[in-house]
């Protein structure tokens, strides 16, 4: 398995960078991550982390050294970060848990899944072209695929910045699920905020995600998306992945020859975020979650 990595991030005009990134790898499997923490919701950076933390905890459980099922792993995963953001809301009696979007993606054995709730997005490029790439599940989205929107309305759209599933709402998250998929040699895939993407044009984004270097693209990529967006940038994150490029071999990773219990990360673990833990059953959640919310509506009856 050989690929070129690289992630960057940047908080724009924003006083916290609520954005996650992160990546994983055994000798057979990868696992790429962004999270975006809602900024219109309770420590939206917390819950991000607490996205980030689960996923790659399971997956370095899970990848021996790879995936037996990576569309389950994936659901599983986002699933239970959901759970992990209810659990964190009881612990601490909050009105409500943290919330975060997500783009998740494995590539293993050649082929690639990915994984999204909110509008955090996936771009798949070869050649230069769009193959795919994950729909929002926003309000301005919804709009377009009605045929009630145009596509370039939604830039200045009144309702652009609402999302209409994530990870950490009351209701169970709907996560939507893609692949699998080959990769060809050369193919590049983006993982990014809306704070990156809405700064470009999709054609002037996917032709530059495929100039450069992965690790010469991205740090451009976030630069001219904040510098777009001038005094309201929100923050802006990418993770950009080449595979098997035999052209551009600079950056390039193989990980052929690691061992096959060995697990590579950049995404650091701690209790920061009030991190993964034993899972709460639904029920205990549920039931936690019942307790806060009526002992709140009797403190405010008072």
């Amino acid at each position: 398995m050989r690929f070129s990595i690289f992630q960057d991030s940047d908080i724009g005009a924003r006083s916290v960078n609520q954005d996650r990134m992160g990546y994983c790898f055994t000798k057979d499997a990868l696992l790429m991550l962004v999270a975006d923490g809602m900024g219109g919701h309770l420590r939206g950076e917390v819950a991000a982390q607490i996205a980030m933390q689960t996923v790659a905890m399971l997956f370095q459980k899970a990848a021996r050294p790879e995936l037996p099922d990576p569309a389950r792993f994936l659901l599983y995963a986002l699933e239970h970060a959901h759970r992990e953001m209810l659990r964190y809301q009881v612990i601490h009696r909050l009105r409500e848990a943290p919330r975060t979007t997500i783009v998740a993606c494995i590539v293993q054995d050649g082929r690639v899944w990915w994984a999204h709730a909110g509008d955090s997005r996936l771009y798949w490029l070869r050649g230069g072209r769009l193959v795919r790439r994950t729909r929002d599940h926003s309000k301005v989205e919804q709009l377009v695929a009605m045929g009630l929107l145009r596509p370039e309305q939604q830039k200045n759209h009144p309702e652009r910045n609402k999302v209409l599933t994530c990870l950490g709402s009351p209701q169970a998250p709907a996560i939507e699920l893609s692949g699998p998929d080959a990769l060809e040699p050369g193919d590049r895939l983006l993982l990014c905020s809306d704070g990156l993407w809405a700064g470009f044009d999709e054609p002037g984004l996917c032709e530059r995600v495929c100039q450069g270097t992965v690790s010469s693209v991205v740090p451009m990529l976030v630069a001219d998306a904040v510098r777009a967006a001038g005094r309201y940038a929100d923050n802006a994150t990418a993770l950009l992945m080449s595979w098997d490029d035999p052209d551009r071999m600079i950056d390039t990773l193989s990980v052929d020859a690691a061992l096959d219990g060995a697990v590579t990360s950049t995404i650091v673990f701690g209790q920061d975020a009030g991190g993964p833990a034993e899972p709460m059953s639904d029920a205990d959640i549920e039931r936690a979650v019942r307790e806060i919310r009526e002992a709140i509506d009797r403190a405010g009856k008072r």
